[in-house]
């Protein structure tokens, strides 16, 4: 039997491709006959058993909407798995508006949502989910990218293209902290296209927490070395997410600090960027190096930018597919484009079933594609210490003897 109302909603964050997702179903779904019904404010709304915050999408308020960043539904991280009552809400909410299926777009902290109506309402909901977020880490099959990530790095690329320039320029070094968590597939693949001088991700720290005099001595090396080179200048990039892993001992912001519907740090206020600078800035000049380094955010800039081509053709080719597969009487998985072919990925293998989230695709840094990256960065390395006259150098320009720099920076040193 033939579908004959169908619920869009989008929850997270923004990120670039949404609302051609939206205006792909529902285009489709009224070439099917069946009424598209847009819910505003992703599960906010209907958690609360709120039926009039949505209405029927019509083809003309879709129809020129593919290449507009933002979301014309807007979005929230409203999980209504974390209580009973809310689950029970949303459902009973979908019922009386007579919602025979549902596209969800959004990411890891949409998964459990999605599985959860679908099966608490015995499948008399349909539910399929499109992979949206411009972190990427979603553990869909390689090499595929989440919708949004393709524009949000071309966004960042061009961002830190201009600070490269500015540094340049002015000869100064920028510390940029992208957005991205909890991995580092945003900073790193923004940081590989635009060659940044040096691009830090947790994943590259094996050990259980991260200290921010690690990260310090990884960029107080790379400026070290750049200077050795006669380049007082350069970009170096952290990924946000590095702050999700510091003890709240050693930064007391984290005992305070506001977190998200998802029980997230909100690490935006931790301020990683100025405290790398402050703390590496003074190491510095203690020795007598004279380095001017400025902070810098890069992150909500990328979320609601225009989709660039790809990612415009991949939002319709999933909203296409996801009407289809509904149709046709699918349900409960992650709608994915591989080989140009849809394959469906059930929604139970990407949920975290100790967690109760979706899972996540942490970088690979044993893939070559990493090495390639790392290789191009501008970081004290294990060749750097091969050579004693170039010890002497690097030693010389850091204000320190070799014995301490040696001391200092050989466990940096990969």
């Amino acid at each position: 039997m033939a579908i004959k109302k169908l619920g869009i909603l989008v929850g997270g964050g923004p990120a670039p491709g949404v609302n051609d997702v939206i205006a792909a179903v529902a285009l489709k779904a009224h070439d099917n006959g069946c009424t598209p019904i847009g819910f505003h404010d992703g599960f906010e709304w209907l958690a609360q058993r709120y039926t009039d915050e949505q209405h029927e999408l019509a083809a003309d308020e879709v129809s020129h909407i593919h290449l507009d960043g933002g979301c014309i539904l807007g979005t929230s991280r409203t999980d209504i798995t974390r209580e009973p009552q809310s689950l029970e809400n949303a459902i009973a909410a979908l019922k009386k508006l007579e919602i025979e299926a549902l596209v969800t777009i959004g990411g890891d902290d949409l998964v459990a949502s999605s599985a959860a109506i679908e099966q608490k309402s015995e499948g008399a909901i349909k539910v399929v989910q499109i992979p949206k977020s411009i972190d990427n880490d979603l553990p869909l099959p390689a090499p595929l990218t989440t919708l949004g990530y393709e524009t949000a790095r071309h966004v960042g690329v061009g961002i830190v293209k201009s600070l490269m320039e500015d540094a340049k320029t002015t000869g100064r070094w920028f510390i940029g902290v992208t957005m991205g968590r909890p991995t580092g597939h945003l900073t790193l693949g923004i940081g590989a296209a635009v060659s940044a001088t040096c691009t830090i991700i947790p994943e590259e720290f094996p050990q259980e927490g991260i200290c921010l005099a690690d990260i310090c001595d990884i960029v107080e090396g790379s400026v070290i070395k750049r200077l050795a080179m006669g380049k007082g200048y350069g970009v170096a990039l952290l990924s946000e997410a590095l702050s999700e892993h510091f003890s709240p001992q050693e930064v007391t912001e984290l005992q305070t600090v506001d977190r998200d519907a998802q029980g997230h740090i909100r690490v935006a206020e931790i301020d990683l960027g100025r405290k790398v600078k402050s703390e590496v800035q003074a190491r510095l000049e203690r020795r007598g190096v004279k380095v001017t380094i400025v902070d810098k955010t890069i992150g909500y800039e990328l979320r609601c930018a225009p989709p660039i081509p790809y990612d415009a053709e991949h939002a319709r080719d999933l909203g296409y597919v996801a009407v289809n597969y509904l149709q046709a009487g699918g349900s409960g998985v992650m709608i994915t484009m591989q080989d140009g072919e849809f394959t469906p990925v059930p929604l139970d293998e990407v949920i975290d079933h100790h967690t109760g989230r979706g899972k996540l695709r942490a970088v690979d840094i044993t893939a070559e594609s990493y090495q390639v990256a790392r290789d191009y960065m501008v970081r004290i390395n294990a060749r750097d210490f091969a050579d004693e006259a170039w010890v002497e150098r690097l030693a010389r320009t850091a204000g320190l003897s070799v014995s301490d720099f040696k001391t200092r920076f050989a466990k940096i040193a990969k």
